[in-house]
This record gives C-alpha cells, structure tokens and sequence, in this order.
C-alpha cells in the first residue's frame, strides 16, 4: 500500500515525521536509487527500496539472517531498472522483505549474507571493522612471478592502493589459473581490476567466505539460515 514518505520513515522509527519532511526536502531519501525531494511523493515499503542517508528503512519484524549462495546472473539490490533477475527472487519461503548485506557484481558467485537488520548489515559493511571475506579467482592465463609478487606487496589502482590480505595460486591450466584471495575492503570491482591491470581478465569470481564464515557444501542458488551462533560471531568482529 502506498503511503506518503515521511509516514513511512516515521512508521519505521528512523525520525519524527516533521523532521522525516526536512529530510526528504534536503534530499535524504531516495526511492528505487531515485533522489525525491516531494513531500506528497508516495511509495510502498513493501516494493520500494527507500533510502534515508544511504540506509534500506523497513518495518519493524523478527530478524532474518541468511546466507545464500549466489549464482552469476543476478543483481544485488532490491529495485534494477534492467529488469535483470534479483537476489531475492532466489528466496523462496523467505516472506519478509531482507536485503543484500554489500554486495555481490552480476557476474560474480558465492557467499552473501542477507537479512532484514540494519543494523547488522551496518556494522558488517562499515570500513572500521575491515571484516575478512575470501574469494577464488580464475583468469585467464598467469599472473609472472614478478606481477604476483607486485599484488602480494601492493598495487596502485585510481581510487587508491590494492593489497590483498592473503594470495595462494590454488590451480592452474595451460590457459588459466585459479588464486584464493582474502581482502578487507569493499571498493566496486576490486579484484576485477586488480587484475585487469596486469591484463589478465577475471573468467570467474566467488566469495567463499566472510570471515570464518564458509558457504561451504550450499548448492548455487540455496541458501540456508544462520545459527545464533554464527549471528553472534560476526557481530563479534564489529567490535
């Protein structure tokens, strides 16, 4: 049902609705990734994605933590204007709205964690806590052992320097190799680049794990709930 914005920042406890209505006037707020500064713009938290400072807003339900491991093909937000398939088409059973904690390119696999918690989802994405996540990369050809040496000690890429964690050559062809990488940050595409800027192009690309966290024997495209346990550790990291 379509309620007017700052109804529906109020009903999700983010402000008051005065102050959700300067909010929306100092253009805070966007729906599906578009900027609204109207105050009789309407929407559905339901089918919207609604942002206020960057932040998904949604109502108040019993948290949802997920893990699902994601197949190529499929963005990770909640609205795209492509009409490419979305994660959450992947979440049957799942009836309550969650999304994406960070994400995942369209070509790329593996672990993503979803839930419904803002919270959670902050404190695993904010680049203070510098959570661990582990990828396996395969490109095509060979990185020389001088290049790999070069990505071990770190690399300048235009938005800052590239160094991963941790870099383990795993398998290898007569025209591709497979590496394990473990990186601390979150910038768009990049291992991808990282690699391109050696001229070697990322065949395949997947997130095997987030932190201690493995996704394990989760067949493409399952996904599973995470056990107090494992909610309880990652939150640990963001301490």
């Amino acid at each position: 049902m379509q309620e007017r914005l700052q109804k529906i920042i109020a009903s999700a406890g983010i402000t008051s609705r005065r102050h959700a209505e300067k909010m929306i006037v100092d253009g805070r707020v966007t729906v599906n990734h578009v900027l609204v500064r109207q105050l009789g713009a309407k929407a559905d938290i339901e089918e919207d994605e609604i942002r206020v400072d960057d932040k998904l807003i949604f109502h108040e339900v019993s948290k949802i933590y997920l893990m699902l491991n994601k197949p190529k093909g499929y963005v990770t937000t909640l609205f795209d204007p492509q009409n490419r398939p979305i994660v959450t088409d992947l979440l049957s059973g799942v009836s309550d709205r969650v999304f994406p904690v960070g994400r995942l390119d369209y070509d790329s696999e593996g672990l993503l964690l979803m839930t419904n918690d803002g919270d959670f989802s902050q404190k695993l994405q904010h680049p203070r806590f510098s959570i661990p996540k582990t990828y396996e990369v395969k490109i095509d050809g060979k990185l020389t052992d001088r290049d790999l040496q070069s990505l071990i000690k770190g690399i300048r890429l235009e938005d800052g320097k590239f160094r991963p964690d941790h870099v383990q050559i795993t398998r290898k062809s007569p025209k591709s190799t497979w590496y394990t990488l473990t990186i601390s940050e979150g910038r768009n595409r990049l291992i991808r680049r990282g690699f391109d800027s050696f001229g070697h192009s990322v065949i395949r690309l997947i997130r095997v794990a987030v932190s201690d966290l493995n996704v394990g024997n989760l067949e493409t495209g399952a996904y599973r709930h995470l056990t107090k346990e494992e909610v309880k550790k990652l939150l640990s990291l963001s301490k």
